[in-house]
């Protein structure tokens, strides 16, 4: 049986594991206060370009999520987001359990539009009865977006133009970051999302880390007592430098960059194949998630075989899977399953 469900299938790359390992006798300070935490710290301010980022490590994205719109948003304020978007739709409704509207906009292949975004914001404050509404806060997106598809800088700095036009934060998601940054053709860079968004995360669940997330704030004091906060949720892990080491270890000699070419190199290769043989894609491939149309009766086939993902039924006859690609992924099981197709 071959697995290309998601991204998180495997444990942890094996440099992470080895470091673990190396120091796990090792006696440190908790919460985030040790000597790795803080080197992992330093090189992620050098990688974004920010020296004086606050960077913050929590255990999950959902946790991440939750925890930063929950922070930032003032008690009758909602967080726009892609109807798409995973805290509208995968996270069981954690935002607004914490007590904050997700406010819902179309959306095109995943992404939100910077103009739908400022006609949103300027037509609520024109209606007479707004005060008396959940006011739109903070803009979500997530890189890559819940179909894989990309941001271009173009359309970050017209949603980061939007934002600081309006007074809201915008928050990128970046659980699956690593396979946006590698992608073939991107001109969004670490830097660029620096200095255009001012809160965002770099995802280690899904790029070589056992858990954990990275939350970068590029200029610090945007929520006061942010550490009393991630505490208040618990979302802040005693044994703190289990997330450090794991981010000190993949920002060491490109480990994360070069772990998610490997999983983008793979999924170029399965889009190639697929389209010889003349598949349809959902979307337009542009990260490690593929979104494949395929008939049923072949669905029903294949999935005897190797692990897919449903994602939704274009028509009655049809069934839209997603294929994921992973650090992790092996060349080998990538031929099985292209023979197999």
């Amino acid at each position: 049986m071959l697995h290309f469900e998601s991204d998180y299938l495997e444990g942890a790359h094996p440099l992470v594991l080895e470091r673990l390992m190396q120091t796990n006798m090792e006696k440190t300070p908790g919460y985030g206060t040790d000597c790795y935490c803080e080197a992992a710290r330093e090189k992620i301010r050098r990688a974004c370009g920010a020296p004086e980022a606050e960077v913050h490590f929590m255990v999950g994205g959902t946790q991440t999520n939750a925890t930063m719109i929950t922070a930032m948003l003032r008690p009758y304020e909602g967080v726009i987001a892609a109807e798409s978007g995973h805290i509208n739709q995968h996270e069981a409704g954690a935002v607004e359990a914490g007590g904050h509207k997700v406010l819902a906009l179309p959306h095109a292949e995943g992404k939100l539009s910077a103009t739908d975004v400022d006609r949103y914001i300027t037509d609520f404050y024109q209606g007479p009865s707004w005060s008396a509404m959940v006011a739109p806060g903070m803009v979500y997106i997530s890189h890559p977006t819940e179909y894989g598809t990309l941001y271009t800088l173009g359309e970050l700095e017209a949603l980061s133009a939007v934002c600081r036009k309006h007074h809201v934060p915008l928050f990128l998601d970046g659980a699956r970051l690593g396979y946006a940054l590698a992608s073939a053709g991107t001109d969004v860079t670490l830097e660029a999302i620096a200095s255009l968004c001012d809160v965002f995360y770099i995802g280690g669940t899904k790029v070589g880390a056992l858990f954990g997330e990275a939350v970068v704030l590029p200029r610090p004091g945007q929520v006061k007592q942010l550490d009393t906060i991630i505490k208040q949720r618990g979302v802040l892990l005693a044994k703190g430098r289990l997330l450090g080491l794991q981010f000190d270890t993949l920002f060491t000699g490109g480990l994360y960059m070069r772990i998610a070419r490997h999983a983008i190199e793979l999924a170029d290769k399965i889009v190639r194949a697929l389209k010889e043989k003349g598949y349809r894609f959902l979307v337009t491939p542009q990260s490690n998630q593929l979104f494949v149309v395929m008939e049923n009766r072949q669905w029903e086939r294949i999935s005897a075989q190797v692990g897919l993902e449903v994602w939704e039924y274009p028509d009655e006859h049809h069934t839209a899977v997603r294929i994921a690609t992973s650090w992790a992924t092996r060349e080998e099981d990538v031929d099985a399953l292209i023979g197999m197709l």
